[in-house]
């Protein structure tokens, strides 16, 4: 039996990413593994991991990847790059009819590509199996208090994707000892909001209760956890249940208001819905008693949960002002009383290696399996958004976002 052939692409698009879905190390593991499975390495030269760190191990390092029958990529393959008849893997960013992509999609469905998104991998529990969202948190926590620093004159730590790995950013945590009695709270209670308390917790900071943060003072930097029981209300004042707020957001009010006078520093985390509620308003950051002046919103949803992230920034450049009195937006660190707004989107990228390497055992442990092993708990099948032309049946909704095309192009 001729041998699969699996092939990491090198990333097209741009701004550049430098994450890989399976580093070196990883690439050797899946062959022992799975002996039937050959992996290659499309040449690359902005992956994190340098062609020669795959050919150090034995792995195939080549131009063309055309022979392989599966190819792997970390973002949204250039839609001229897309070769026909291939099962891909990637985060499409289409399942939210993201008018971005919706020609992508389009390619995909005539060029006959099986493609799997990763976001959509799942395991029986409906749970997400592979993410980066780990490393969101991680990131977007350090570009706070870096934000935070730069902002008060306090201290200057370096940018995380001027670091080697997540070893030499840490080598910088001792730097927040110049951190006045602050408040900081983290909202959320999933991957992103964990990997922020990871760095808190390392950084030697102190955790308190919500009820300590709310009504106690400390001569000391705190951080609270924030659940969204903690910040959110049924309208009609019944109790609180977690599965309703997911099926109903919109009956649901915001609480927020009583951290806004003891907060110095959010670092927001937490997923959030359209019609759920916004932590807050722009009318509020005009209050006297609104404490709040940095913001990490690792969130990064535009107009979303905290209604002055207005855009997404980039990673050279991770951070803008809001002026409460007028609305508008100014360069970082130009005016004491404007807050200032970490809100880059693409976090996992400034630590590529550490991201990659986690990722890569996501996929080995809870993906691969079942793409050599015949699926049948139905993970990839229920992660297929296109095969043979055609949107599967779970994506179907998707019909009218790519529709009009397709349908004059079968004419």
């Amino acid at each position: 039996m001729s041998p699969l052939k699996l092939g990491l692409i090198r990333e097209g698009k741009v701004p550049v990413d430098r994450r890989v879905p399976l580093t070196p190390k990883k690439c050797v593991e899946v062959q022992q593994t799975w002996p039937q499975v050959q992996v290659v390495a499309q040449s690359s030269d902005i992956r994190s991991y340098s062609d020669q760190e795959y050919r150090d191990l034995g792995l195939a390092v080549q131009a063309d990847v055309a022979d392989c029958d599966v190819l792997m990529g970390v973002k949204e393959v250039p839609k001229d790059q897309l070769l026909p008849n291939k099962t891909y893997f990637f985060f499409s960013h289409t399942i939210k009819k993201q008018p971005a992509n919706r020609e992508l999609l389009r390619q995909v469905l005539q060029k006959n590509i099986t493609l799997v998104d990763y976001e959509v991998l799942t395991n029986a529990r409906g749970e997400r199996i592979v993410a980066f969202g780990r490393w969101a948190g991680i990131v977007g926590a350090y570009n706070g208090l870096l934000t935070y620093g730069r902002k008060h004159g306090l201290y200057q730590l370096k940018p995380a994707y001027l670091c080697t790995d997540l070893d030499d950013m840490q080598e910088e945590y001792f730097k927040v000892k110049a951190l006045p009695p602050i408040k900081m709270a983290v909202t959320g209670s999933g991957r992103v909001a964990q990997g922020a308390l990871e760095v808190l917790q390392k950084m030697g900071l102190r955790r308190v209760s919500v009820y300590d943060y709310l009504y106690h003072d400390f001569d000391e930097p705190v951080y609270t956890q924030l659940g969204s029981s903690d910040y959110n209300q049924r309208r009609d004042g019944r109790v609180w249940d977690t599965p309703d707020f997911h099926r109903s957001p919109q009956e649901y009010v915001s609480t927020f208001d009583k951290y806004l006078p003891v907060t110095d520093l959010l670092i927001a985390c937490a997923y959030w819905h359209p019609e759920a509620p916004k932590l807050f308003t722009e009318a509020d950051t005009r209050r006297p008693n609104f404490r709040i002046n940095t913001i990490a919103d690792v969130t990064c949803d535009i107009d979303g949960s905290v209604p002055v992230t207005k855009r997404s920034t980039s990673i050279p450049d991770p951070a803008f002002d809001y002026n409460p009195t007028t609305g508008e937006l100014a360069p970082a660190y130009s005016h004491p009383l404007n807050i200032t707004v970490m809100a880059v989107d693409n976090l996992p990228c400034e630590l590529p290696r550490n991201a990659s390497r986690d990722f890569g055992r996501q996929l080995i442990d809870n993906v691969l399996p079942h793409l050599f092993g015949g699926d049948p708990e139905g993970v990839i099948e229920r992660a297929t958004i296109a095969r043979g032309g055609q949107l599967m049946p779970r994506y179907q909704y998707l019909q009218d976002y790519v529709g009009e095309t397709l349908a004059e192009a079968s004419h």
